[in-house]
């Protein structure tokens, strides 16, 4: 029976059986195998016999996969405490190193790891990445369960566009060469296999709200689909959302909610994955060395996480932070690319800069204007803003983004009317409000930005096992 590398790891006893199975990452001297089979960040040393059978040697290759069948002992060399002395030996998987695109000696930049995605779990930093990336996902799980909330699971493909964007990949089985057109020319959705128009989903919000109306509260964790041609290390076409939203809560009890999230998925990924967190902090410390200094974070990756563990996050209105990103010495000396003035979309050097420059921790900012934020936030009192929050983390800019909701019919169907959003076909969302509406608030997480946060990688593509990008579906 198989015993992973980890559990061999952590007993720290000897002078027991055991078989390993995992793939080769280095061979030295025809005798020293390094050991990995994905189960933590270490190797294993396997040691064989010098009388080892040389064409079975021979196979032992870096990216072959082995199974051995030995005895723990006491490690006489440095570096590690056991090693495993070999009795029988079994090449499960060769590899041809010639032809192996990922030599582990040299470490390969992460663009051309990009290349060869469905191999680069393979490599010290994916591994590292892909098992926070895990317990993340385990950890935003138990802090809802453990609060009694329901984990629904909202629809992919919908008619409906929760942001109002138009940014939608469409689902059809009409034929692209010969569809079907109405006498006005537009394409007769009626003969398609839902008998309307669809298309992936950018959202589960919606149909959350609908489940908070029964349950009080309730969280979505699924994949999401934005057709927006942005070809940056910020954004993906696929990637993963949880929206949880909560009847009775208010814009306050909204920003509670989303820092105790937080901190609760970094505190447990810090518990939990320690030695993939130091290796990653390693790795971005190295990263940092190669900037200006001008530009290196001064805070390394450990450092970053704890402090925001530490500290309470600041919270501003979207009037204040204007304020301060106008009296900026970043705005007066023309540094921001983007111009500042009330009404604008925060861009994410603005966001930046209060996170790192002026607050220098998270900050959580409300009371954004109307014209800029989606139709169903509800309303302040002073007829120009809504409800909203956006947290702002360092790094990466925005981390979630939420609202209280409009819960007023009257309210919810002028916005409607406004923005031109068909209030006939929403009747199922507006029916929460005619029956029994209560105030409630929700938020959405980008989970691969807060995978991006808690591992220190700079580029979303590098926190989903295989991206989805403008003129990229591979794997």
């Amino acid at each position: 029976m198989r015993t992973k590398i980890k559990d061999i790891l952590k007993n720290e006893t000897f002078s027991y059986p055991v078989n390993v199975k995992g793939w080769v990452r280095s061979f030295r001297n025809n005798q020293f195998i390094a050991l990995n089979d994905g189960s933590c960040m270490a190797n294993l040393q396997v040691v064989i016999g010098l009388d080892t059978d040389p064409a079975l040697v021979k196979k032992i290759t870096t990216g072959a996969s082995i199974s051995v069948d030995g005895i723990v002992v006491a490690s006489l060399g440095q570096g590690q405490k056991m090693e495993i002395k070999a009795e029988q030996l079994t090449v499960l998987g060769e590899c041809d190193p010639e032809q192996f695109p990922l030599q582990l000696k040299n470490r390969p930049s992460l663009e051309y790891l990009r290349e060869i995605a469905h191999l680069r779990f393979r490599t010290n930093t994916f591994g590292g990445v892909f098992r926070v990336r895990h317990a993340v996902a385990f950890a935003i799980h138990k802090f809802f369960n453990d609060r009694g909330f329901v984990y629904l699971h909202t629809p992919i493909v919908t008619a409906s566009d929760a942001e109002g964007a138009g940014e939608m990949f469409k689902v059809t089985t009409l034929p692209f060469d010969n569809a079907p057109h109405n006498e006005d020319g537009s394409i007769n959705f009626k003969e398609d296999f839902f008998g309307r128009a669809t298309n992936l989903t950018v959202s589960g919000q919606l149909e959350a709200e609908l489940g908070a109306m029964a349950f009080s509260e309730v969280y979505t964790f699924g994949p999401t689909f934005r057709a927006e041609n942005s070809n940056t290390p910020r954004h993906l076409a696929e990637f993963w959302m949880i929206e949880p939203e909560v009847a009775f809560n208010d814009i306050y009890d909204n920003m509670d909610l989303a820092e105790d999230l937080l901190k609760y998925v970094i505190s447990y990924s810090l518990e939990h994955n320690r030695e993939d967190l130091d290796f990653l902090a390693t790795r971005l410390a190295d990263e940092e060395k190669q900037k200006p200094q001008n530009e290196r974070s001064e805070l390394g990756l450990i450092e970053k996480l704890q402090f925001v563990l530490n500290n309470k996050f600041e919270r501003i209105t979207y009037t204040e932070a204007i304020k301060i990103l106008v009296d900026s010495p970043a705005y007066k000396k023309k540094k921001f690319q983007y111009d500042v003035s009330w009404g604008i979309d925060l861009q994410s050097e603005h966001e930046r800069y209060l996170v790192e420059k002026h607050f220098k921790k998270p900050v959580i900012v409300t009371g954004y204007p109307k014209d800029i934020k989606a139709f169903y936030m509800r309303q302040n009192d002073d007829g120009k803003t809504v409800a909203a929050m956006d947290i702002l983390a360092p790094g990466i800019g925005e981390i979630v983004g939420g609202s209280q909701r409009e819960e007023r019919l009257d309210k919810l169907m002028q916005r409607m009317n406004e923005m031109h959003i068909p209030t006939e076909e929403m009747y199922w969302y507006l029916d929460t409000r005619r029956f029994g509406t209560v105030p409630h608030a929700g938020f959405g997480l980008g989970f691969e930005r807060m995978v991006q946060f808690i591992t220190g990688m700079t580029n979303i593509r590098d926190v989903i096992p295989f991206p989805r990008t403008p003129k990229n579906a591979e794997f």
